[in-house]
């Protein structure tokens, strides 16, 4: 536990000194929310049953740091670590490479529920946001969605050869599902032909889920959207462990 609290707190300092993965993760959504609220602002909608533009983009940019922190975080660092023998240094000392693992995925995850608090804290102060959920209900979801795409992102880090193939895979499969699941920008919005595509993208059940919790619906609303998330979850695990390569 003590090399596990050790390793954590360097991981947590390598992350801010990574200036790429900071920002996407904490300033990003924020210049988002900002931009879309400077145009939009947060006036109520029939195009989102009464609710403003910020009101429902805060759980579908929360959405967007998860998919940033699975298939950027994570992908870009494991690969990294691999490619540079990080790992494998790890194996002649008494923590083990696994440690490693664990303290990445909790730094990962503290910093992705930040980046979302902060998302909430600047949406109540400057567009006074409405929550009509329940807060453990919301954080269960964002735990559920979170594990999800980080088990997406331990499989691409096992499968690429190098950190700079594993950034650009991740940046190919991550920019489409931004624009066509709703966490960039209301799918609402989209045209009915490209509305369709979102069915197909894993992110867009991860924006349905949380959106639905944000706005106080019951998780039994999302039986499909919780589905798809737990198996891709379990998959993710099962094929991970099978195709992660420590060096």
């Amino acid at each position: 536990m003590k090399s596990l609290l050790k390793l954590t707190w360097v991981e947590t300092k390598l992350f801010f000194r990574e200036p790429i993965g900071a920002f996407f993760t904490l300033v990003f959504p924020l210049m988002m929310l900002f931009l879309f609220g400077s145009i939009y602002g947060n006036t109520p909608s029939h195009y989102f049953n009464g609710r403003g533009t910020i009101d429902i983009s805060i759980p579908a940019y929360t959405a967007m740091i998860i998919a940033t922190s699975g298939l950027m975080s994570i992908t870009i660092t494991m690969s990294a670590y691999r490619e540079n023998g990080v790992l494998r240094r790890f194996k002649t000392t008494p923590v083990s490479p696994f440690t490693i693992l664990v303290a990445q995925v909790i730094v990962v995850f503290a910093m992705t529920l930040l980046g979302m608090l902060l998302l909430v804290i600047a949406g109540k102060l400057v567009y006074h946001v409405r929550f009509e959920g329940n807060w453990l209900s919301v954080l269960g979801g964002f735990i559920l969605c979170s594990l999800s795409f980080f088990s997406l992102g331990f499989i691409l880090a096992g499968l690429m050869p190098s950190a700079r193939t594993a950034q650009i895979v991740g940046m190919v499969l991550l920019y489409p599902m931004l624009f066509l699941s709703g966490a960039g920008f209301p799918r609402e919005l989209l045209p009915a032909a490209i509305a369709k595509v979102s069915a197909f993208l894993p992110l867009t059940y991860v924006v349905n889920l949380l959106r639905g919790l944000w706005v106080g619906e019951a998780w039994s609303a999302h039986l499909l959207n919780v589905g798809v998330l737990v198996g891709m979850l379990i998959l993710g695990v099962i094929i991970s462990t099978r195709t992660f390569r420590w060096e």
